[in-house]
């Protein structure tokens, strides 16, 4: 699975408690709105490759659908 900006800080840091210390660092509260939502849109992109690098997950090694 990959991080995606239309995943909530909270779902993802309860599937990946590693992630925990980036919301932080970036002041990035744990809610339940999606990342789209609550980032400013030239921040999304590195916050999901910082994210998605962290648990080892690209595209590559995901599937479509999942």
């Amino acid at each position: 699975m990959i991080i995606q900006g239309n995943m909530s800080p909270k779902a993802i840091v309860e599937v990946w408690e590693e992630t925990r210390l980036i919301f932080q660092r970036n002041n990035i509260p744990l809610s339940n709105k999606a990342l789209e939502k609550i980032t400013k849109p030239e921040d999304l992109s590195p916050l999901l490759i910082e994210l998605n690098n962290l648990i080892g997950s690209t595209s590559a090694t995901c599937i479509e659908g999942g």
